[in-house]
């Protein structure tokens, strides 16, 4: 069977639009650090670097941007800004379904790291902000977190799922979603809505629930 044959098909583009997030629009300048971060690391891309690659002089970059961190700031900002408008999208859709808000954002995020692979990986530099702006940013991402780990409060209060610690089970799971991004390769054998399905397996296994409940929450409404 030739390469071709063993990848998956195209998925189809149909359903809510957190299934599908569109990717940010950056600026070319943006654009080219996300790329230089991707490819270097934060410490390993200098303001030349992106320079070069926006086909620019220094001098003009830093007319746009305050130095390497602001750059970094405000690319994290996106990401995560737009990781919580899909989460909220997601629960929207969810309703009041306690199983399927939790599926839901399982998905979403799972999604969103193998879909925005670039921009999902620079959460990694968090470790290279100044304290402030590290405090911020952490601040943002808790609120992602604390949508997980609220829909396992959720369901346990309900009698649906059966998990001794809510937080340790969210941040664990959170955890092992955001690793996607270390890791997946867009366009490889494995397209990002069968990523998705298997993570929210084990997900929901994680949580004391079955696999039936994927089927039904994933069941047009």
């Amino acid at each position: 069977m030739g390469q071709a044959a063993q990848r998956v098909a195209a998925p189809e583009t149909t359903g809510p639009s957190w299934r599908f997030p569109a990717g940010l629009v950056l600026s070319p300048i943006l654009s080219c650090a996300l790329d230089a971060f991707f490819d270097n690391g934060y410490h390993g891309t200098s303001m030349r670097d992106i320079a070069r690659r926006a086909g620019m002089t220094v001098p003009a970059l830093y007319y746009h941007h305050e130095n390497k961190e602001a750059l970094l700031v405000e690319l994290l900002d996106r990401s995560i800004s737009r990781v919580t408008e899909l989460c909220c999208e997601a629960l929207a859709d969810a309703g009041d379904d306690a199983e399927a808000r939790f599926c839901n954002l399982i998905e979403c995020l799972v999604l969103f790291m193998a879909m925005s692979t670039k921009t999902a990986y620079l959460d990694h530099e968090l470790r290279s902000l100044s304290p402030d702006n590290r405090q911020r940013y952490a601040a943002q991402r808790r609120r992602v977190e604390s949508m997980v780990i609220d829909a396992i409060t959720a369901g346990v209060e309900g009698g649906i799922f059966d998990v001794t610690d809510a937080h340790a089970t969210g941040r664990a799971l959170v955890g092992m979603i955001q690793a996607i991004a270390s890791w997946f390769h867009p366009g490889g054998p494995q397209s990002p809505q069968a990523l998705a399905r298997a993570y929210l397996d084990v997900a929901v296994h994680a949580v004391g629930a079955t696999r039936p409940v994927i089927d039904r929450v994933r069941a047009p409404r």
